[in-house]
């Protein structure tokens, strides 16, 4: 064989290897990030012709070009904009479960499945070591705890239980209903429903007696601040948790005279009337984790983050504030009396008075829209059941 012969094979067969090496690279680096071929119009075939590899790979890039392939999208918080469906062994695991029992971890891994930054591990409440939660260390009330760490701390050497008490902190799955006030929970009869759940939380002074039919007897906790809070002491429930949730300074100093049975005073910052006194040893009271609002407000419903200041249209609603708790504590979640018909203003706001749908709209610090538009990306994949389909 002639030298110059020799080096043309050489130079060919150099030439092949340089080509498979770089085809298959090109392969490689389409899975790498996650973008895994969900249709492809034509399989990827490798055919082995005279020693040289011809691999498809201008065919595989026209695909993806004309989003034959297609990868996950986002929207602006980073929810899923496809169809989510969960890992196929945690598919046989809760398909395989008999009917009505309880699913350990299924709301976070609904969760997970549409939001894949969601991080399951977060307190309920507060409890002796909440100075080391770094993300509420440098933010005010509502969204953190700054300015407040001693009075707190002085609150929860009172309180002295951290959890939701000893027989529930012993259930391993939880079922957990957060039970609004609208008034689409009028004449729905779900109360002996909603009292199957192992945990009942009701919002504000939304009253039981009277109402039993349609929203139960069973109340495990009541979370609520300062101006929210049920006024006469014979109207609290017994056995239920008194959980504080903060929206200013003021707030704390309120929940210390509550807790140590002082006289209230220095009422002035307050936007309407306040109870005087709160029917409940320190022990059965609470202080909810504040990450629930800063997490509620700025990762999932997307409001202003107005420098971390509660600002026009920047806090959620405590309803919204409890199902982002049940989210991270419990292991199934529902909701009932959520969802505001703007559509009709003459619709009665709440259950158990007649303020009208119309009110709302008024509200200074919530954005209704944004907030059941969050909602309902939960309700549509699974993530929590509306018994009212409200949302």
């Amino acid at each position: 064989m002639k030298p110059t012969h020799k080096l043309l094979f050489v130079l060919c067969a150099w030439l092949v290897l340089v080509f498979i090496y770089y085809a298959s690279m090109k392969l490689h680096l389409y899975g790498l990030w996650g973008q895994k071929p969900q249709k492809v119009a034509v399989e990827t075939s490798v055919e082995l012709t005279k020693g040289a590899a011809v691999i498809r790979i201008a065919e595989l890039e026209n695909e993806i070009n004309a989003g034959q392939i297609v990868k996950p999208v986002y929207d602006k918080q980073g929810f899923l904009l496809q169809e989510a469906k969960l890992p196929q062994e945690l598919a046989y695991k809760y398909g395989n479960l008999s009917e009505g029992v309880c699913k350990p971890g299924y709301a976070a891994a609904k969760m997970t499945s549409i939001y894949p930054k969601f991080v399951k591990p977060a307190p309920m409440f507060l409890d002796r070591n909440f100075k080391r939660l770094a993300k509420l260390s440098n933010l005010l009330p509502p969204f953190g705890i700054k300015t407040q760490e001693r009075i707190i701390d002085s609150i929860l050497t009172a309180t002295k239980y951290y959890g939701l008490g000893k027989e529930l902190d012993r259930v391993k799955c939880k079922r957990c209903i957060i039970v609004g006030n609208g008034g689409i929970l009028y004449n729905k009869s779900l109360g002996s429903r909603i009292d199957e759940y192992d945990v009942v939380v009701r919002l504000n002074e939304a009253p039981v007696s009277g109402y039993k039919r349609d929203v139960g007897t069973k109340t495990t906790m009541r979370i609520t601040y300062p101006e929210g809070a049920i006024q006469k002491p014979d109207s609290y429930e017994k056995d239920s948790l008194f959980v504080f949730s903060a929206f200013k300074p003021l707030d704390f100093k309120w929940l210390r005279q509550m807790v140590f049975k002082e006289r209230l005073r220095g009422t002035e910052g307050f936007w309407k009337s306040v109870a005087q006194y709160v029917p409940r040893d320190p022990t059965e009271m609470r202080i909810l984790n504040p990450y629930f609002i800063y997490e509620a407000a700025f990762h999932f419903i997307g409001l202003p983050f107005n420098n971390g200041l509660m600002g026009k249209g920047n806090i959620p609603t405590l309803g919204t504030v409890a199902i982002t708790m049940a989210l991270h504590n419990c292991d199934e979640v529902a909701v009932a009396g959520f969802g505001y018909d703007m559509t009709s203003p003459h619709a009665p706001l709440h259950y158990y008075e007649n303020v009208k749908m119309s009110a709302i709209k008024e509200s200074w610090t919530h954005n209704i829209s944004k907030e059941k538009e969050f909602l309902r990306k939960l309700v549509k994949a699974n993530v929590i059941t509306d018994l009212t389909k409200g949302i």
